[in-house]
C-alpha cells in the first residue's frame, strides 16, 4: 500500500509572486444549497435519498498562465470546506458520515465480508529482526491483538520477551509503537509512539536491562531521524516545522530542550534550506560519523551528503557530495564510504566514495546494468544488490570490490527484498511475498549462502488455488507497460467476472506484486486482481520516473486507462465489473480516472487523495511535493496542472460511476480538504444516480497506527462497496 513520501488552513489564498495572482474577486454573500438527485440507486437493491445539501460560497482566483489567455479565472465553490474546524465543516462531515452509514446499513454482504477479512488480517505478524550481538529486536502483533508490541529474543530461536506492550497504550487501541533503533551495545532501545494514523511520533528511550524509561522523551513531532550518541549523553534529531523546513538539533540528556544546540538550520554553504528540503540524520554503526542527508524536495531532485566526525571535538560539518543533481544512498564501513547512486546512471550503480573529490573521481564498484538497481546492503562483508528485471525481484551478491559471487533465489514470482543485516555479522534476513503468497522472513547465512524460513505468516489462504502472471500492453504513446494479473486457477475470461485494479505512478516508488489481505479477499470471492506498473515509479529507473513528472503527469493516467482497456478487450472483465482503488498519489490517479474516463469503471475507492492540484501545495506537506508535480503558482506549471486537476475538471451532467471517498482528521500529510471539497462537487454533478459517498475518519490517517479492529471494519466497507457496485443488477 503506497503513500506519499512525508491542521487545515482557513480560507488561505494563493501566495502572490511575479507569475501568480490571487484576487479572491468574488465571495458570494448569499448562500445556496446544491442537492443531489431525488433518489440514488446502488446495486443489489440499495437505495438512498438525495445526497446531503451542501452550501456553495464561490471564491474566484486569477492565475497567471504561459498559455492563452495569459490570465485564467478559476472559481472554487467549496473553499469554505478547507477550514476543518469550523462548525459548518464539522456539521458537513457529520451529515456525510450519516449518509454513508445509510448505504452500509443496506449492504447485505458486509457482515460476511468483515468476518472473512478478519480471518485474513487477524493473524500473527512479525517484523524483520534487528540484531545486536546475540540479541534480536522486533515488533510482533498476535492474532487477537489490536496493536503490535516490541520484543527481544536471545539467540535466533530463543524465547521472546516483551519490552513494550503496544496493546495498552490507549483506551481506543489507536495508539501504536514502532521500533526505531537499538544502541550498538544493545543496552538502550529507541521507539516511537504514534496516535492514530498521523505522521507525528513521540520518541522514547528504554533501558533494556531494567525495562525502565531513561533519558528525555522527545515530544510528538515529524522527525526525519533521531540518533543517540555513542556515549549516550545526548541525541541528534532532525525536526520538520510546517512552512519553515527542517532543523537539526543536538539535545544533551537531562537539560531543557529549549537549550538544544542547532546543528543545521536555514542554509548550508550559502544555499537556503527551505520548507521543501528534508534533512535526515543518523550515526554510522561504528559511531564515528554523524551523517546528514539533504533531500531537495519530495522526491528529491538532488541529495547532498554531509559528515561530522564525532571523534573530534568541535569538528565542522563537511560535504561528502554537494550540489550534484542526482540521488545518493551512502553507508560507511571502517571509515570507507560507499554509495548507491543514479549519477550518470539512471538505472543505478555503486561507487566507492573519495571524500574531497566529486563523484566523477569516485571508483565504480558495481556498474550500471540494464535492470534498475533498487537497493544495496552491506552484510557479512559482502554487498547484496536488489534489482528489478521487468519488475521481478533479483538479488545478486558481490565482494566489496565488486566481484560477482552468486544469487539469492526467491520461491516464485513476487516481491523479494535485499538482505537486511550488519557488515559485522554473517547473519542476514530477507523477505518474500506475492499477490497470492503471504509474507515469509528468511534467515540467510552470508558465508554459506544457505536460507532458512525464520518466520512465515500463517494466513488461511490456499496459495495453490491461485495463479499470477505478467503481461505487457501498449500505452497511448506506444510505451510498453508491464502488468501483473492474479486470480483463481480456471477463472473465466468472458467479460463477466469482477476485476479489482490498483495503481500509484509517482515519486519513484516501484509497485511490486506484494501481498495484501484485501486483494486476497477479492480473489477468494472469484474476482481477478490487476496491478499495472505505471510510469512515475522506479520500475525502470529514473528515466521511467521522469517520464511522468511535471508536464508528463498525463502519462500516468494514459498508462492506467490503457491497462483498463487491455483488461476489457481481453475479456478479463467489462467496464461494469471493473473496480479501481488508490490512495494518496494513487488517490490523484482515482480522481483523474473519474474525471477523464468515467466510462471505464463500475466503482472507485479514492483514499486520502490529492484532488485540488491548484491548491495542494498550500496545505500540510504539499509544498514538499512541488518537485514532483510543480505548482500552479508558477505560470509555466499552471496550464498542465489545471488541465488534469480533478477538482477543476468535474463536469455537471456526467454519468459518474459509484465512488467512495475515504479520509480523516488524522491525515497530517495530504490535507483532507481535498476529499471534503470533491465530494459535494461530484454529488451535485453526477447524473448516473450511482452512490457517491464519504467516510471521514476521526483517527485514521496516512500512516499506519489505527487499531486492527478499526482497520478490519474500514477494509470491509471498502471491499463490500467495490464488490457490490460492480455486480450485474
Amino acid at each position: 500500500m503506497r503513500t506519499l513520501p512525508g491542521s487545515s488552513m482557513k480560507f488561505e489564498t494563493p501566495r502572490r509572486n511575479h507569475v501568480f495572482v490571487s484576487s479572491a474577486v468574488l465571495f458570494s454573500v448569499s448562500l445556496w444549497s446544491i442537492a443531489g438527485h431525488a433518489q440514488i440507486h446502488g446495486k443489489d437493491g440499495i437505495t438512498l435519498p438525495a445526497a446531503p445539501a451542501v452550501q456553495q460560497q464561490p471564491v474566484t482566483d486569477e492565475y497567471k498562465s504561459t498559455g492563452s489567455p495569459s490570465t485564467v479565472t478559476v472559481t472554487d465553490p467549496y473553499r469554505w470546506l478547507e477550514d476543518a474546524h469550523s462548525p459548518a465543516t464539522r456539521a458537513y462531515i457529520a451529515d456525510q458520515n450519516a449518509y454513508t452509514a445509510k448505504y452500509f446499513e443496506q449492504v447485505k454482504s458486509l457482515p460476511a465480508t468483515e468476518a472473512a477479512l478478519s480471518k485474513l488480517m487477524r493473524v500473527d505478524t512479525m517484523s524483520v529482526p534487528m540484531q545486536r550481538g546475540d540479541h534480536f529486536f522486533f515488533t510482533r502483533r498476535l492474532a487477537g491483538e489490536n496493536q503490535g508490541s516490541i520484543y527481544i529474543r536471545t539467540g535466533l530461536h530463543g524465547a521472546d520477551r516483551k519490552l513494550i506492550d503496544g496493546t495498552s497504550l490507549s483506551a481506543d487501541a489507536n495508539t501504536s509503537v514502532n521500533l526505531m533503533h537499538v544502541t550498538e551495545d544493545g543496552s538502550v532501545m529507541m521507539y516511537g509512539v504514534r496516535v492514530g494514523g498521523a505522521d507525528e511520533v513521540a520518541v522514547h528511550f528504554l533501558d533494556i536491562a531494567s525495562g525502565k524509561e531513561v533519558f528525555d522523551a522527545l515530544p510528538s513531532a515529524r522527525y526525519y531521524g533521531v540518533a543517540i550518541t555513542p556515549d549516550k549523553k545526548g541525541v541528534y534529531y532532525s525536526k520538520f516545522f510546517l512552512s519553515k523546513g527542517t532543523t537539526v538539533f543536538y539535545h544533551a540528556f537531562g537539560t531543557p530542550m529549549s537549550n538544544d544546540t542547532v546543528i543545521l538550520k536555514g542554509e548550508y554553504k550559502g544555499e537556503a534550506l527551505t520548507e521543501i528540503d528534508s534533512v535526515s540524520v543518523g550515526i554510522t554503526d561504528d559511531g564515528h560519523w554523524l551523517m546528514l542527508q539533504i533531500g531537495r524536495g519530495v522526491p528529491a531532485k538532488r541529495e547532498d551528503i554531509l559528515l561530522k566526525d564525532l571523534r573530534k571535538a568541535d569538528s565542522s560539518i563537511t560535504p561528502l557530495v554537494y550540489g550534484v543533481e542526482a540521488h545518493f544512498r551512502v553507508w560507511e564501513n571502517g571509515d570507507v564510504f560507499t554509495a548507491r547512486t543514479d549519477y550518470k546512471a539512471p538505472n543505478g550503480r555503486v561507487l566507492r566514495c573519495a571524500p574531497g573529490k566529486d563523484p566523477d573521481h569516485w571508483t565504480t564498484i558495481i556498474p550500471e546494468g540494464k535492470d534498475v538497481l533498487e537497493g544495496v546492503s552491506d552484510v557479512g562483508g559482502k554487498l547484496f544488490v536488489l534489482r528489478l528485471h521487468d519488475v521481478k525481484s533479483e538479488v545478486t551478491s558481490y565482494s566489496n570490490d565488486g566481484a560477482e559471487l552468486g544469487h539469492v533465489a526467491f520461491p516464485s514470482l513476487g516481491a523479494g527484498s535485499t538482505i537486511f543485516g550488519r557488515a559485522t555479522s554473517k547473519l542476514g534476513f530477507y523477505t518474500f511475498d506475492s499477490i497470492i503468497s503471504p509474507p515469509t522472513i528468511f534467515s540467510y547465512d552470508t558465508a554459506t549462502g544457505k536460507s532458512d524460513i525464520f518466520y512465515r505468516q500463517d494466513v488461511p489462504f490456499d496459495t495453490n488455488q491461485y495463479e499470477i502472471h505478467q503481461v505487457f500492453y501498449s500505452s497511448k504513446d506506444g510505451t510498453r507497460v508491464p502488468m501483473f494479473i492474479a486470480g483463481k486457477k480456471g477463472l473465466k475470461r468472458d467479460g463477466t467476472e469482477r476485476l479489482l485494479m490498483t495503481g500509484y505512478g509517482g515519486f519513484a516508488l516501484s509497485e511490486l506484486p506484494s501481498w495484501n489481505p484485501e486483494y486476497a479477499w477479492w480473489m477468494e470471492q472469484g474476482g481477478w486482481f490487476a496491478l499495472p506498473n505505471l510510469r512515475g515509479g522506479d520500475e525502470y529507473g529514473e528515466t521511467w520516473h521522469k517520464a511522468a513528472m511535471f508536464a508528463n503527469k498525463q502519462n500516468v493516467f494514459d498508462d492506467w486507462f490503457a491497462a483498463a482497456e487491455y483488461l476489457i478487450a481481453n475479456k478479463y472483465t467489462s467496464a461494469e465489473h471493473l473496480a479501481i482503488r488508490g490512495r494518496s498519489n494513487g488517490g490523484l490517479l482515482m480522481g483523474a480516472s473519474m474525471t477523464q474516463r468515467p466510462d471505464l469503471y463500475g466503482a472507485i475507492w479514492c483514499g486520502y487523495p490529492l484532488l485540488d492540484m491548484l491548491r495542494y501545495q498550500m496545505f500540510e506537506m504539499g509544498r514538499t511535493w512541488t518537485t514532483e508535480y510543480g505548482s500552479a503558482e508558477n505560470a509555466t506549471d499552471f496550464p498542465y496542472i489545471y488541465k488534469y486537476s480533478p477538482y477543476q475538471n468535474v463536469h455537471p451532467g456526467t454519468k459518474y460511476p459509484a465512488i467512495f471517498f475515504f479520509t480523516g482528521d488524522g491525515d497530517t500529510r495530504v490535507d483532507p480538504m481535498n476529499a471534503r471539497k470533491m465530494v459535494p462537487l461530484m454529488q451535485s454533478a453526477s447524473t448516473s444516480g450511482r452512490p457517491i459517498l464519504l467516510h471521514y475518519s476521526v483517527k485514521g490517517g496516512h500512516s499506519a497506527g489505527v487499531s486492527q479492529t478499526q482497520l478490519v471494519k474500514d477494509y470491509a466497507e471498502e471491499m463490500s462497496f467495490l464488490w457490490t457496485e460492480t455486480g450485474s443488477n
